[in-house]
């Protein structure tokens, strides 16, 4: 069983586009590798500034407010995105480094404990939440109330708070708290920044705690999902990496261009544009294919193979150009961890049940990690 597909190999080859309707949206997918580093650069033709329109489907239905910094262009982008790249940047921190391997550390120890752990709800997701405590600089016991939430975090409503979605809700709140009792926590600092010499309005606030909270979710518990399931399924690959843990590094990045939680992103075109023998008609949309760009034979040999050794691997799973994911330290904070860990405690991860997960669109099914994983890990016992 293969925990990845790549669905556009023939339209990426043939024309480099694939035309699919998404929620009756006729949508233009751009296939290619050097084609959507382009496009990703090319901010005048392929619009950011498109609220609730950059993801896909669109998100008019499950938030009121626009995501920042995704949603805008330059010059506003940068200087919506020098306010709270302070914060990302804490993945760099020792002292947060160490509170990763510590949590990681103590969730294996549990996993190895039990007979059996799901990892996408009772591992993944927990460490995904907790470790963005760290990252946001609030206490820990906040990343119990995300866990509350699920995988999905755009689908939570009820609970304690019942206006609108809970995500929204728990925000406004945080917020109010933090404008009463300022800390040195992320929703004090946005409470307190300014923007163009002018404080932040309470959406503008909202828009970066949103998209920080939506953004990063299902994508860090799908790579941490996918990794444990590659290595229950190849245990040579988990040798290859204990003989050697700074093949680490490069294996961490092969599993990011491999397993891509993000098929696309959306870009709306403010003119008629041809994109590769296509015309988009202005106020359309396009999509950057992260998902076939990576796996695309003319950036990567073998692109189906997983090479842990893989070098150079431009793959572009935290997005291109002025775009680039925030929160990738984060990422690959957490999963440098993951691997490390696993090498130094864990002789063997075997998998009990597997349930795909598939993305079913009109055009492509496209398989990508699990729904739910069930496995039993095994401790390594040194001498």
């Amino acid at each position: 069983m293969s925990a990845f597909s790549d669905p556009f190999k023939e339209a990426r080859a043939d024309s480099g586009v694939m035309q699919c309707p998404f929620h009756g949206e006729n949508i233009t997918m751009i296939l290619r590798h050097e084609d959507v580093r382009k496009a990703a650069k090319d901010w005048q033709t392929f619009s950011s500034d498109a609220p609730f329109r950059v993801p896909i489907p669109s998100e008019e239905d499950v938030r009121s407010i626009r995501q920042l910094p995704i949603e805008t262009n330059p010059p506003e982008h940068t200087d919506y995105r020098e306010i709270v790249e302070p914060f990302f940047q804490r993945a760099k921190d020792p002292t947060m480094i160490a509170q990763v391997e510590a949590l990681i550390g103590s969730m294996i120890t549990q996993a190895l404990e039990c007979e059996s752990i799901e990892i996408v709800n009772e591992f993944a997701l927990p460490v995904q939440s907790r470790a963005l405590t760290y990252l946001l600089n609030v206490p820990e016991s906040e990343g119990e109330i995300w866990v509350s939430w699920g995988i999905h975090v755009f689908k939570v409503t009820g609970g304690e708070f019942k206006a609108g979605t809970a995500l929204e809700s728990y925000l406004h709140a945080k917020f109010d708290q933090a404008e009463a009792n300022p800390g040195p926590d992320f929703f004090s600092a946005l409470s307190q920044a300014t923007f163009r010499d002018r404080k932040l309005t309470r959406e503008e606030c909202m828009g970066f705690a949103n998209l920080a909270f939506a953004g990063g979710r299902d994508t860090i518990i799908h790579s941490i999902s996918c990794a444990i399931g590659y290595l229950a399924e190849h245990p040579e690959a988990l040798e290859f990496l204990r003989a050697d843990q700074k093949r680490i590094t490069l294996a961490s990045e092969e599993f990011f261009r491999v397993f891509m939680p993000l098929t696309h992103i959306g870009r709306v075109c403010p003119a008629d544009t041809d994109v590769n023998g296509v015309t988009v008609k202005a106020g359309e949309r396009i999509s950057l294919a992260w998902a076939s760009a990576n796996f695309d034979e003319a950036a990567f040999p073998a692109p189906q193979e997983i090479r842990l050794d893989r070098k150079p691997n431009p793959h572009i799973s935290f997005g291109f150009g002025t775009h680039l994911c925030l929160g990738a330290p984060h990422a690959r904070l957490i999963l440098r961890t993951l691997l490390k860990l696993c090498c130094d405690r864990v002789k063997r991860i075997t998998i009990l049940k597997a349930d795909e997960r598939v993305e079913h669109e009109a055009k492509f099914d496209r398989t990508l990690g699990y729904d739910s994983l069930l496995v039993k890990l095994e401790a390594l016992r040194r001498l």
